[in-house]
């Protein structure tokens, strides 16, 4: 099968890393598989160009750099999108954004129909999509098949999508790289930590909406029954010390946190720093790809009952789904904590799903079943189903 991956975003964030992490699964299985995004401004790091070069996939088309969607402005963009498709006859254009996908609808549709790709789009978010006039038709009859990150937001999106195909298709983790490991010494070391310290890590750009005022006013209750526990911020966010800095310095535990900041080499040596990974309010991204990553690192998990996370942790098996009170999210990381025979037994549970579950093989099946549900591209003109 001959694939375009698309986005017209240049970050590395959000959609970014799964959408590679597909395009990877998707030339492992063996289909053709190129990708198109927007270029980076200068001294951008990371990059999502930069990243996919790395993974070997050198882009087949610089999108603008813009955001939104304007018809006048984005003519020069479709029709060099237009021009790509007409060459390499595509089965599949597999959009992320809402600027990338109509890109792709407006450049199928001076083709002639049996040239036409079938448009798929993966919308990022576990909320359901807004009905608003425009998103029942841009994600209804504007949309061939439609990838969820999860079963929920799957169900909540079957109306919008009258009979159409869609489905919930979870991320990937590179198994290799994010690999049980006893933590680095050195590592621990270098982010401050004690041998008899234990560890809770969040992945997370310090967001106001992150719900980092529970997660510390949590840690605060948790402090005064166990000295020992430590919080490792990994990330970063503009916003950091008004949202995570400041507060924790007035509840008295700034000592306790450890913000190790945004990491790329080392991330997984970071990661495997932690005993337990917590998790709150799901980012831009909805797949939650740092609870993917920790469980494939065999650290069980403490998160909230939010988006795509309950279908993500089996609780009390591969971690715990608390509630969004301090006291009662501090008694979680202390159950698992206090306990090293069952936050161990917790651990292998959540290694052996992602195994199962969230490989890259297994995510290329899903999105091959996904494609495979749908076969006609309808007009870009049509408001009805095919």
């Amino acid at each position: 099968m001959k694939i375009l991956q698309l986005t017209s975003d240049w970050k590395w964030t959000g959609p970014a890393a799964p959408m590679l992490e597909l395009a990877t699964a998707q030339r492992a299985a063996g289909h053709d598989v190129v990708i198109a995004c927007a270029p980076a401004p200068p001294e951008s790091e990371p990059s999502l160009i930069a990243r996919a070069r790395e993974a070997g996939f050198a882009p087949v088309l610089e999108l603008e750099r813009a955001r939104g969607v304007h018809p006048l402005r984005d003519r020069a963009d479709a029709a060099r999108l237009r021009a790509l498709l007409a060459r390499q006859a595509f089965d599949v254009v597999h959009t992320w954004h809402t600027r990338d996908h109509v890109l792709a609808l407006r450049a199928r549709a001076r083709l002639p129909r049996a040239a036409r790709a079938r448009v798929v789009r993966s919308y990022k978010l576990a909320e359901p999509i807004p009905r608003w006039p425009w998103n029942r038709w841009l994600f209804g009859p504007g949309t061939d098949a439609l990838a969820c990150v999860s079963e929920a937001s799957a169900t909540a999106n079957r109306r919008l999508r009258g009979g159409r195909p869609v489905a919930a298709i979870y991320g990937a983790v590179d198994l290799a790289r994010f690999a049980p490991a006893p933590a680095d010494k050195a590592v621990r070391e270098s982010l401050g930590l004690a041998p008899e310290h234990r560890v809770i890590g969040i992945a997370a750009r310090a967001q106001r909406h992150r719900r980092f005022d529970l997660l510390l006013a949590a840690l605060a209750a948790l402090a005064r029954r166990d000295p020992n526990a430590r919080l490792v911020v990994i990330g970063r966010g503009t916003h950091i010390e008004e949202t995570a800095v400041r507060p924790a310095a007035r509840l008295g535990i700034a000592d306790r946190v450890i913000f190790a900041g945004y990491r790329t080499g080392d991330y997984a040596d970071v990661l495997r720093c932690c005993d337990v990974f917590t998790f709150l309010v799901p980012g831009s991204d909805g797949s939650c790809r740092a609870l993917l990553e920790a469980a494939a690192c065999a650290i069980p998990a403490v998160t909230s009952r939010r988006g795509a996370l309950p279908e993500l942790v089996v609780d009390g098996e591969t971690g715990i789904l608390a509630e969004e009170e301090p006291d009662r999210l501090a008694a979680s990381w202390q159950a698992l904590l206090g306990d090293p025979q069952r936050r161990a037994a917790m651990g292998r549970a959540a290694r052996a799903r992602a195994e199962r579950e969230w490989s890259r093989e297994r995510l290329a099946q899903r999105v091959d079943g996904l494609y495979a549900s749908t076969t006609i591209a309808p007009d870009w003109s049509s408001t009805s189903s095919r």
